[in-house]
């Protein structure tokens, strides 16, 4: 797993070129008045020192669109370059609670960049944010332990549904915030990007809709409405992964509604949705042998 560090205005400016990390996350905004006098000053030594790059918005809890304009307005320069994250915490955050705020604010960010940020937010209140699982990649904050001087990931067993797996993991904070990343550098750089496979900025009219996205792992979905009839035995997943926890094996002839597919790992997945906004995935080729597992 790659090392993440989450550095904001009190943090030493050292910590945004430590040797032993490989990612930097900088706090860019916060509400519509507040940017980080630092930002740009850890992000430009972080870039210099090699890292891979993020930032992020704290929210203040006014209207969502507005906060997100402001966090895009004034981090334009380093979209597609670094992942962006929302930071969804109750402490100066007069919306906590509220279970449609993130993903009216994603939602908005999406139109404006192209990209779907990360959502951080504590284990506990994941239900808070559930309903944007099927767009954004989860930063959870668990705490295991309270070793902030150490990168030994402690001993771990917790819910992150209706997420599969999350992408970033910090696991120790205070002195330092010490996270785990669940994916490759390269992944990481295909969450940046978003939808367009460019360095470029864009900007997306508000009636806009994506038929594409990257997902939290770096995985390209394509919106596909349709139904799959299974004709050999099939293990319905919770996630898009080999790995996966199976929901149930579905026998011959099974019929599966989905609204969405990518070809990764060797197979073409589809997404099927579900209650509570969850989503199971399925196996339906195998695309090294175009063997097809049903119709």
């Amino acid at each position: 797993m790659l090392k993440m560090v989450d550095v904001y205005s009190g943090s030493p400016r050292s910590y945004a070129m430590l040797k032993d990390v490989d990612i930097v996350m900088v706090k860019a905004t916060q509400g519509t008045g507040y940017v980080n006098p630092n930002c740009d000053v850890d992000y430009q030594a972080a870039k210099k020192a090699g890292k891979l790059l993020g930032f992020y918005h704290y929210c203040g809890g006014g209207n969502p669109e507005n906060e997100a304009e402001y966090f895009y307005k004034n981090t334009k320069n380093y979209t597609k370059e670094a992942v962006p994250a929302v930071d969804w915490e109750e402490m100066q955050n007069s919306s906590w609670g509220d279970y449609n705020y993130v993903k009216r604010f994603v939602q908005r960010y999406h139109t404006l960049s192209g990209v779907y940020p990360l959502i951080y937010v504590q284990q506990s209140a994941i239900a808070q944010v559930a309903n944007c699982a099927s767009m954004c990649g989860l930063w959870v904050a668990w705490y295991a332990s309270m070793n902030w001087y150490s990168w030994k990931l402690p001993s771990a067993n917790f819910n992150v549904s209706p997420w599969s797996t999350y992408t970033v993991w910090q696991f120790t904070g205070d002195d330092m915030d010490r996270n785990v990343v669940n994916v490759s550098r390269s992944g990481w750089q295909k969450i940046a990007l978003g939808d367009n496979k460019s360095n470029s900025s864009i900007t997306i009219p508000k009636t806009a809709k994506s038929d594409s996205w990257v997902d939290s792992v770096g995985d390209t979905w394509h919106k596909k409405n349709g139904t799959f009839k299974t004709t050999q035995r099939l293990n319905l997943r919770w996630g898009a992964k080999d790995k996966s926890s199976v929901i149930v094996t579905l026998p011959v002839g099974s019929v599966v509604k989905y609204d969405a597919y990518s070809d990764h790992d060797g197979y073409r997945w589809i997404r099927q949705p579900r209650s509570n906004g969850q989503y199971a995935y399925l196996p339906v080729k195998n695309l090294k042998t175009g063997k097809e597992f049903g119709k």
